[in-house]
């Protein structure tokens, strides 16, 4: 059993909270028995490291099933290790070291992809989660995160996707023009979420969420600029019917992908 907090090994994981460990390595932090769940079951071949508390193992044994499928060894450690480990304040014993494992862009419009969502500076983590968490519930084919972006290993990043992570195929992009003209190259129109831009509901009546689309979300305080607007095809806004003085981005974005969603699907039926 590990039970030494100030051990050269568990400091080399806990440094992995920061992003030049983590670019360094090429390593990430995975913290949570879902989220160890879902990289089992999904992704086992990125696991590097599987640590957990006995206590923690006794209470979740599916994921002990899980790692032994996938040959995979569980290393005790005591609380005190895994607090020293872990990033969030109050871990749930269970915490793993996984390779990143980031997808290409050719790759993502090589698939003919049919929704795809693309992230330009947003730098809130729990944003940037909670997107992918949405567009893999939405059925989303990928998330693209440009490089003013939030790290998309950033810890808070990958608990905010609840698993989704190992789910819809993620990809880095440096710049944002490139990749919408991947996008387009691919068949996709490119709808910019801009609170200046057209009415959601009235778009969707006219019938442009039906076919392939890339939607472009911008960073949470000064949203997209002039410049990034004039790269897409048309710009919509979530309209607000209440008081509420505005609207959290990843809501925004959850509410766009849905409407897609049901668009592509009842043109599909």
């Amino acid at each position: 059993m590990l039970d030494n907090p100030r051990s050269p090994r568990v400091r080399a994981v806990a440094k992995l909270a920061r992003k030049d460990a983590r670019s360094e390595t090429g390593l990430f932090l995975l913290e949570g028995p879902q989220a160890v769940t879902e990289a089992l079951s999904f992704r086992p071949e990125v696991l590097d490291d599987l640590f957990a508390t006995p206590t923690a193992l006794d209470r979740y044994p599916e994921i002990a099933r899980a790692a032994e499928d996938a040959d995979l060894d569980v290393e005790f450690v005591t609380e005190q290790v895994l607090d020293a480990m872990a990033d969030t304040v109050t871990p749930q014993g269970i915490l793993a070291v996984c390779r990143q494992f980031p997808t290409s862009i050719r790759s993502i419009f090589a698939s003919r992809p049919s929704l795809v969502v693309v992230l330009e500076e947003v730098r809130d983590p729990g944003n940037a989660g909670t997107i992918i968490r949405a567009a893999d519930a939405a059925g989303a084919d990928a998330v693209i995160l440009t490089g003013r972006s939030v790290d998309l290993y950033n810890p808070k990043v990958v608990r905010a996707t609840t698993g989704s992570l190992f789910h819809v195929p993620v990809a880095l992009a440096t710049e944002l023009g490139p990749a919408l003209d991947r996008a387009r190259e691919a068949g996709l129109t490119v709808l910019a979420a801009d609170v200046k831009g057209d009415d959601l509901p009235g778009v969707r009546r006219s019938g442009a969420l039906d076919g392939p689309t890339a939607w472009l979300f911008g960073n949470e305080a000064r949203g997209l600029t002039d410049a990034d607007l004039a790269l897409a095809d048309r710009a919509v806004r979530v309209p607000i019917y209440g008081r509420a003085e505005s609207m959290n981005l990843a809501t925004a974005a959850s509410v766009c992908l849905y409407e897609s969603a049901f668009a592509q699907r009842s043109t599909a039926s």
